[in-house]
């Protein structure tokens, strides 16, 4: 049963922890080439939360199923509810908003370009607000697991 609560616990860690990435690599005031290159970075982190946070969420479930707890339980629906929030967040959301940004940053006349288009700018702004969404709701999570019953 440790080796399961350690195997849940460092997943959900690598599986929510890029998400705190993203303010970085999302920031204001970036010229155009400085943005490509953490479009690219964010491509790299999205594989962690796909792959750590569904292993997280098995894991979590079988800790469940063995432990006895039942699924009605506050703590664990609440659980279930904030990473199916943050996965909707950032998959489901931010992923369709960083592609329209790469696909705006690949315009060939903006190969010498340093200031950010009207829009890119937008999007940009549109992915750090939903960035800090998915961090807050991380954290909550994080919360949840540390002071369950």
């Amino acid at each position: 049963m440790k080796w399961l609560v350690l195997i849940h616990v460092l997943s959900a860690i690598v599986g929510i922890g890029p998400t705190y990435f993203g303010h970085v690599l999302f920031r204001k005031r970036q010229q155009v080439g400085e943005l490509r290159k953490s479009l690219e970075l964010f491509q790299l982190l999205n594989y962690f939360p796909k792959t750590g946070g569904t292993l997280a969420v098995v894991t979590g479930l079988l800790l469940v199923w063995l432990d006895g707890w039942k699924f009605s339980s506050f703590w664990i629906l609440a659980s279930l509810v904030l990473y199916v929030a943050i996965q909707v967040i950032a998959v489901g959301m931010l992923g369709p908003v960083a592609a329209k940004l790469h696909q705006g940053l690949s315009r060939p006349e903006l190969e010498a370009a340093h200031e950010l288009p009207r829009e890119s700018g937008l999007l940009l702004a549109k992915a750090g607000r939903l960035y800090y969404a998915a961090s807050a709701l991380g954290v909550l999570l994080f919360v949840l697991m540390i002071l369950k019953p």
